[in-house]
């Protein structure tokens, strides 16, 4: 390595120590995005999850720019760039490296190993242009943790002068950042053996600006603790953070909490914590979420990463809901107990998973499972049972799908390295949603194939519609939005959901190199086509959610007593209005029996409408409140643009065009009231 690093380190020990002649420093943090499968950067007008390690670094440097670290005459203004939101401009940064007595510093940050092609090729324009760049992140640390020779993607970098963090810098970060302001960085800086104390740590920060790039606005992110206890082969986090589990401060994540909410209006987390149920500190943090929420109204909610045997933790749940637990993400990865044997999951109990689910459930905490796909021991068919089992037996409310991929930084890939086994050569495609290495239970394509397939299968509306119909009330709205956005981002965009947003931008030039630039009217006439097509997609799917929501909406319990009487009078029937005021106010009767008949001593009152009210109902457009589909509507919209293709005019009738697009738009705008009320 020596040997290797000897060039660049000369070359940078040329320059100028002397800080002095800089009033100014601007820091650009920059977290990459990658290419998509047509070379274009894959970029979105909001996001979802806002970036962890943009928070921690902004955080960091703060602290530093507060207490005068680089010089009382030295002002650093930091930027904020998550590609996945906000198009990167190098020429106008490189534009400011060239003021006057100013220095411009990129750092590309929290770089996965599928981001790392991108963050090369956003450092080689950098470094054209004489603007300093190092890079960090779990690729380039994972790749230093396991292997003792650097790995020639990153040796390419260093030749051009780019500068590899690897680790964490919450104890390095002012020195690192006093040497790439002094021209005296070195190659690399290797911190794995440096494990931060972080219960003086300064706090991820979210920043107002940041955010308003995502929907919703409201959401910041926290890592409470780093590291990992058990020895899972697929994983990273062990080899980069460590089995040695580090924790924040209880009492400093309270005042953060509360400070972004007055200051931010934060008040959702994502406690990005690999375990946080492993956090010694989770107690104390619970108890001061909870004392936020009740000594100071605070209305703080947050969801966090678990594992299967968090639920055994004396008090863990219950203090979990009060503190505004509503979902917790449980790395289940599998179903099967020789796949979670040879993967190193040994602490997964297969047939305790429904009492994980059950105990979160009964503390109304919506269920997320993670569920890797391309264990030894999986086959096409045996992945689509599992998924059955997931739905069926296990009951979680939400899962997330993943291809089983070899990550630099996993015994799985040091592994494979060692044996000379094939691994996919572009590190565009390690993002856990490709084919990368060879399975040999699928054909070629075949893995991809059931990736697809356990995700149809659990997003199915059958499937959707039994998890909302057992719900309780208060995770209803949680997991219906999930789903909505789940659904766009697999159908749609054909993209996993925690990687997307909302409306893909493709800008022409910011294309992979190798790739043509179309000329503007072509790409021009493709994008306008591709967004047509999204657009009556997404138009068909916020229909299928109306539905949805018509057929799973929380009623009380008169209503749902009513409306089982409407069904009961005519099978297959789909709207309340077909049925006659003497059938209905029937229907009414025999509800308000029913109830007097199973719960005498509970008052529940249903008051019987006269038949000519519900006549006057049937008529109204805007009475919605026992429509429970709208499979008549769309029947009768289906019949009537048939009608109008074949020339059948005389079949038309504009008093129901009339009436059925009062009552479609109305039952669309309380559906869309309800979706968006938060």
């Amino acid at each position: 390595m020596e040997k290797q690093l000897h060039a660049t380190e000369t070359e940078r020990s040329t320059a100028s120590c002397d800080s002095s002649k800089i009033r100014q420093v601007h820091l650009f943090f920059i977290q990459p995005s990658r290419y998509d499968e047509d070379g274009y950067v894959i970029r979105h007008w909001k996001g979802v999850l806002p970036s962890n390690t943009l928070a921690v670094l902004s955080a960091l440097t703060n602290n530093l720019v507060a207490r005068k670290f680089l010089g009382k005459d030295v002002a650093v203004k930091v930027h904020l760039l998550d590609e996945a939101v906000h198009k990167v401009n190098c020429g106008r940064i490189a534009a400011t490296n060239r003021r006057r007595r100013t220095k411009a510093i990129v750092a590309l940050a929290g770089v996965q190993s599928n981001q790392f092609p991108r963050a090369a090729d956003l450092a080689r324009l950098f470094r054209k242009h004489g603007v300093t760049v190092l890079i960090g992140g779990f690729h380039v640390s994972g790749s230093l943790a396991l292997f003792e020779r650097i790995p020639q993607e990153i040796q390419e970098l260093l030749d051009l002068g780019v500068t590899v963090v690897a680790g964490e810098v919450e104890e390095a970060w002012g020195t690192i950042l006093r040497d790439a302001v002094c021209g005296t960085l070195k190659p690399v800086y290797n911190l794995l053996d440096k494990k931060p104390d972080l219960s003086h740590a300064p706090v991820p920060s979210p920043v107002s600006g940041y955010l308003r790039r995502f929907l919703p606005s409201n959401h910041g992110s926290i890592d409470c603790g780093r590291g990992c206890p058990f020895h899972c082969s697929f994983c990273t986090i062990i080899n980069v953070q460590g089995h040695r589990m580090r924790f924040r401060d209880a009492e400093m994540i309270k005042e953060k909490v509360r400070e972004n909410y007055l200051k931010k209006h934060v008040n959702y987390y994502f406690f990005t914590d690999d375990n946080f149920s492993r956090n010694k500190n989770w107690e104390k943090i619970f108890d001061a979420l909870i004392e936020l929420r009740e000594q100071e109204n605070i209305p703080i909610n947050f969801m966090m990463q678990v594992d299967v045997l968090s639920y055994r933790i004396k008090d863990f749940v219950r203090k979990a809901a009060a503190a505004g637990c509503t979902q917790v993400f449980i790395g289940m990865e599998s179903l099967n107990e020789k796949n979670l044997k040879a993967e190193g999951k040994t602490q997964n109990e297969v047939s305790d998973y429904k009492n994980l689910i059950a105990a979160y459930h009964d503390a109304c905490i919506a269920t997320h499972a993670g569920y890797i796909i391309g264990f030894p021991f999986d086959t096409h068919d045996s992945v689509l049972e599992d998924v059955e089992r997931l739905k069926n037996e296990v009951k979680v409310d939400q899962a997330s799908f993943f291809m089983l991929t070899p990550l630099p930084g996993s015994i799985d890939h040091k592994r494979m390295v060692e044996e000379g086994r094939w691994m996919e050569p572009d590190l565009n495609l390690f993002d856990s949603f490709h084919e990368t290495i060879h399975h040999s239970n699928f054909k070629s394509g075949e893995w991809q194939q059931t990736y697809w397939e356990a995700w149809k299968s659990f997003l199915s509306f059958e499937n959707m519609k039994a998890i909302l119909q057992q719900a309780h009330p208060k995770m209803y709205w949680n997991i219906f939005r999930n789903f909505l956005w789940y659904k766009y981002s697999i159908a749609i965009n054909r993209e996993h959901p925690m990687v997307g947003g909302f409306i893909r931008w493709k800008d022409r030039r910011s294309r992979r190199p190798g790739y043509a630039i179309d000329p503007f009217w072509q790409h021009a006439r493709k994008r306008l086509l591709e967004l047509a097509h999204q657009t009556k997609l997404a138009v068909k799917l916020l229909f299928e959610f109306e539905e949805l929501w018509l057929q799973t909406r929380k009623r009380t319990p008169a209503e749902e007593y009513v409306l089982a009487e409407i069904k009961s009078i005519q099978s297959g029937v789909t709207s309340w209005r077909a049925l006659r005021a003497k059938e209905l106010q029937q229907a009414y009767v025999r509800a308000a029996e029913r109830l007097l008949a199973l719960s005498p001593s509970i008052s529940i009152s249903l008051r019987i409408p006269p038949r000519f009210i519900l006549f006057l109902h049937r008529l109204n457009p805007l009475v919605q409140s026992l429509t429970f589909s709208r499979k008549h509507v769309q029947a009768f919209w289906e019949k009537t643009i048939a009608d109008f293709k074949q020339g059948r005019l005389f079949a038309l009738k504009p008093h129901w065009i009339a009436f059925n697009a009062v009552r479609d738009f109305v039952l669309g705008v309380r559906f869309l009231q309800s979706l968006l009320t938060l």
